[in-house]
């Protein structure tokens, strides 16, 4: 079995800049990628009052861009745009709540900041909000509302929310499972590009679900998501030229998909690395870096990767497990910005 995309995109930030007024000048130099004078712009905006100057202010910390990355003076920047009404600072400020940054986490407050958001057809926000529904986090779980906003959102033709209308008909949360209404919301996001539907029409292909099984039209789907960085596409291809379907075996076109996947700090990618290497499949057996991909998917809470990682020790060294863990150990440093670090929930 394949994995189906995350259920929406719960802490997705609005990182267009908004144009209006005085605030022209900044967007423009950020345009240009000129961040020194579009913050000297903007700044100049914010204070006379300017709501779209203070948000663009927001997202250069929020970024960090001109500036050293601060989600405290983001978070302030945000709060006083949309304390004047802009859906965009709104949702903005929905998400650091909800995801805990620059403040500790506060569902209530994310929860109200995105419904002002949504009320102006934010469809960012009506996605959220229905994440947040589905989950049960900061409110009762209730896949009725959820589907409600969900369904709000997809109608502005978003395609995250098609895709994620897509999953709740896929696994029958809040209406009866329909393959043939998920693979329709599917393929609306899959044709804007969204990769989880991609992934999730491979699913489809590969799993035969509503669909006769295809594996090439599995790897297609598969390989559309995956040329464009997507992790668990990039595992699935990788799975695909392992086994040898809908493509011609290659254990060393699979190992360098694992790498890619592994390489963003996914799970099930560094695990197929890491039985790659204990395995010499497309690349020369080796015990160390094999221990160390599967200690880092160990870490992430992968329930085989002990397993593997402890059968792997009993053939190694003590220099050699040294050795593996030392790299595991600057891997994980060397990697640590694929963490937005978040702060404690409020109490």
């Amino acid at each position: 079995m394949r994995i189906l995309a995350m259920l929406g995109i719960v802490l997705t930030i609005v990182s267009v800049a908004v144009s209006a007024g005085d605030n022209e000048d900044g967007v423009k130099f950020l345009q240009a990628k000129d961040y020194s004078r579009a913050l000297s712009s903007f700044r100049k905006a914010a204070l006379q009052g300017s709501a779209s100057a203070q948000y663009n202010l927001g997202l250069m910390y929020d970024n960090g861009h001109g500036v050293p990355k601060d989600y405290h003076e983001a978070l302030s920047w945000y709060s006083k745009a949309a304390a004047q009404g802009l859906g965009e600072a709104q949702f903005n400020l929905g998400a650091m709540y909800a995801g805990g940054y620059g403040t500790p986490r506060d569902y209530k407050r994310a929860i109200s900041w995105y419904e002002k958001a949504a009320a102006q057809e934010v469809a960012q926000a009506q996605l959220n909000l229905g994440v947040l529904y589905e989950k049960g986090e900061g409110v009762p779980k209730d896949y009725a509302r959820a589907l409600f906003w969900f369904r709000k959102a997809a109608a502005q033709d978003f395609a995250a929310a098609q895709s994620t209308l897509g999953e709740m008909y896929d696994e029958g949360k809040g209406v009866p499972r329909d393959y043939v209404q998920a693979r329709s919301w599917y393929e609306k996001g899959a044709a804007q590009g969204h990769v989880g539907a991609q992934n999730n029409l491979g699913v489809m292909y590969d799993e035969g679900k509503g669909v006769a099984q295809d594996y090439k039209k599995a790897m297609l789907w598969y390989s559309k998501a995956a040329t464009q960085g997507y992790a668990p596409a990039q595992v699935s291809v990788g799975v695909m030229y392992d086994q040898g379907q809908g493509v011609a075996r290659d254990h060393k076109v699979a190992k360098s998909w694992y790498e890619k996947a592994a390489e963003q700090g996914n799970a099930q990618g560094q695990f197929n690395l890491g039985i790659t290497y204990v395995q010499g499949q497309g690349v020369s057996p080796d015990l160390i870096e094999a221990h160390k991909w599967l200690s880092l998917a160990e870490s992430q809470g992968l329930p085989s990767a002990r397993k593997y990682r402890e059968l792997a020790e009993k053939n190694m060294k003590p220099g050699q497990i040294a050795e593996a863990r030392r790299r595991a150990g600057d891997w994980t440093k060397a990697h640590s910005s694929l963490l937005r670090p978040a702060q404690p929930s409020a109490k």
